[in-house]
């Protein structure tokens, strides 16, 4: 038997509009405390959790997600890496990923996050077209993605992602068109390719709810679904799961895990577990 983890880290520098996921920004932060001062707490929160988790399976992959866990240091991170190893023990080709911003990562913290345990890493790109980010409240530069992704080529990480989002009110075809042309030409192992969900109590609901936005129509959608689809295939990026594409060898096997209804343990205010077909 195996056990995946996911762990949560809950921080970003700002909440996106259409985003309803547990998370906190620095002004929300007590007593004007930096991620710095709560890094190192929440990571010995997140050990404490670890005590309850089975000892006894082996861990083929570990998911670090948000938030934003690359605005946390790369050591506070790597003490949760070390604490699963020592715990349970890592299979031999562990898959370790990070989700990343890529304004908040330098080459130097890259290098650091490889040798802490890092091998996987995934940017959130969403689009390549500044509009389209202003509507989603993005706070990335665009231009920053490409240079994030060859930084991370050259500290050795061995599979490289980049996560989009397709259906944001007012994105034609022909925007989504250049974005995926974008991504794409990045020539990273794997691409996601989520359609927008507006959720309810979110900044983006209550814009569309006066008015302000309007969604695209299903039609759309699915033309934009088709389109990325045609156009990874081309590039010998072959769909694995719903909004997933990769090149040979680089499906993310956590999510595969997730699909598959494996084990694994969540870590954080965000997470759940899933252990023998129970949430």
């Amino acid at each position: 038997m195996t056990l995946s983890f996911y762990v949560h880290i809950p921080y970003c520098v700002r909440r996106c509009g259409y985003c309803d996921f547990n998370t906190y920004t620095p002004s929300e932060l007590q007593d004007g405390a930096s991620l710095e001062i709560v890094s190192g707490d929440y990571i010995d929160a997140v050990l404490k959790e670890l005590e309850f988790a089975s000892k006894d399976e082996v861990v083929p992959t570990i998911f670090f997600g948000g938030g934003t866990p690359s605005l946390l240091p790369p050591k506070d991170l790597g003490r949760v890496i070390a604490a699963i190893k020592a715990r349970n023990g890592l299979t031999e080709d562990c898959e370790i990923t990070l989700e990343a911003n890529p304004d908040s990562v330098t080459a130097e913290k890259l290098n650091e996050l490889i040798a802490v345990g890092f091998n996987r890493i995934s940017f959130g790109m969403q689009s390549s077209n500044p509009d389209v980010l202003k509507v989603l409240d993005r706070t990335h530069n665009p231009e920053n993605v490409r240079k994030a992704v060859e930084m991370a080529r050259k500290a050795g990480f061995s599979s490289i992602s980049v996560d989009l989002i397709y259906g944001a009110p007012g994105e034609t075809l022909g925007d989504w068109a250049s974005t995926v042309k974008e991504a794409l030409s990045l020539d990273t192992d794997h691409i996601s390719a989520y359609a927008l969900i507006v959720e309810e109590g979110t900044k983006l609901a209550a814009q569309i709810k006066r008015g302000e936005y309007t969604m695209p129509d299903d039609d759309l959608m699915a033309d934009m679904y088709l389109l990325i689809d045609q156009q990874a295939l081309q590039k010998g990026m072959k769909w694995y799961e719903l909004s997933n594409w990769s090149k040979p060898g680089h499906q993310c096997r956590h999510n595969i895990a997730y699909w598959k209804s494996n084990n694994w343990w969540g870590l954080g205010p965000g997470a759940h577990s899933h252990i023998d077909q129970k949430r």
